[in-house]
């Protein structure tokens, strides 16, 4: 798992809490991931390349038991690049590796890849998955068979070919990686995969057309939070009733309030009496939403409060913040932790 970034296009959310922990409703990220993990129990066991704030991540996941999973750590003295972090991470590994980038969430089915790679005795397999827009992405060109035929880094119109692009998930042999130089940062996607195609050997695709996102972004990282809600993603604690109102046994919610999903509501939150909590809303652990209050499309992290008759509309709020009274957040507003918006303020 490739969970070394500074997650830097979320910040300020990213600033004391590394991007494989920003919370999805109330779970860390990386648990996701690590679900999918599970569903092939030929993975016996699961390393962290970690380089940005590594103690807060081993603090939640520890050596895996409560995951389920054999989790190991590995801190990058530097950051080392994609291929890299691969290199100094699998020095002793033997067997076929999967790497997953730590800001993709998805439904793929891992065994399946792994069948493919077996069947096709590859070198590499790699995910890739369509999207409407490649320009803002890296192409990937494969032929009939599903050979590696070519990456083209952020196309023009007129040189798409097709629509797949990097899905940031791969299954690699460990005897490719003494062409990765040892201590150096250095390219999965650039300098790796391309020699691979320079010599000819197996490297091939597995073509997903599920559910995929990067939320690396803050409008990608809302997005999951809306496609959980909407069943567009399979996941958790939506996956029974996509579309409802799901609220905490432990949190309050005050007669008169109004509530309307879909939208979540976290244990020891308190939604006073004339606030509104609208759809595609998230209230997180401990917030306090006080009288006439309004939260519309909107991310609360935890131990937020939310002062009498305020607004917060599209916009995510990191950890204990206040908005005071009367004040409004719109239009994609983004809060770190212990932000403060003082009485009347408009932001």
């Amino acid at each position: 798992m490739l969970a070394g970034g500074k997650g830097t296009r979320l910040r300020p959310l990213t600033i004391h809490t590394p991007k494989p922990i920003v919370p999805i409703f109330e779970r860390p990220f990386l648990h996701y991931q690590l679900d999918l993990l599970k569903q092939v129990p030929e993975i016996d066991e699961v390393i962290l390349s970690l380089n940005y704030q590594p103690r807060r991540i081993e603090e939640i996941f520890g050596d895996g038991s409560e995951a389920g999973l054999n989790i190991r750590y590995v801190v990058e003295p530097e950051p080392l690049g994609t291929a890299g972090a691969v290199r100094y991470a699998g020095e002793s590994l033997h067997e076929s590796v999967v790497v997953f980038n730590g800001d993709v969430l998805t439904n793929v089915d891992l065994a399946a890849v792994l069948k493919l790679h077996r069947e096709r005795k590859a070198k590499a397999t790699i995910v890739l998955t369509p999207v409407e827009n490649p320009t803002a992405y890296g192409l990937v060109e494969t032929d009939a068979d599903g050979n590696i035929q070519r990456f083209l880094e952020k196309p023009k119109a007129d040189e798409i070919t097709c629509d797949t692009i990097n899905a940031g998930i791969y299954i690699l042999e460990p005897d490719t990686f003494d062409r990765i130089p040892k201590g150096e940062p250095w390219s999965i996607e650039r300098s790796f995969f391309p020699s691979l195609i320079e010599r000819n050997e197996t490297f091939v695709a597995y073509v997903y057309r599920g559910y995929w996102i990067d939320i690396g972004t803050p409008e990608k990282y809302t997005q999951v939070h809306r496609d959980i809600m909407d069943g567009r993603c399979v996941a958790a604690p939506f996956a029974s009733a996509p579309g409802s109102a799901w609220i905490s046994p432990n949190a309050r919610v005050e007669d008169g309030a109004v509530i309307e999903g879909p939208c979540y509501i976290d244990d020891g939150a308190v939604v006073k009496a004339g606030a509104k909590v609208g759809p595609y809303s998230v209230v997180g652990r401990q917030c306090h939403i006080e009288e006439h209050a309004v939260i519309d499309r909107s991310i609360l992290w935890s131990s937020s409060r939310v002062s009498q008759e305020a607004t917060v509309r599209n916009s995510i709020m990191g950890r204990h913040c206040h908005i005071g009274r009367s004040a409004s957040l719109d239009n994609g507003v983004v809060l770190g932790d212990k932000s403060v918006l003082t009485d009347f303020s408009r932001l």
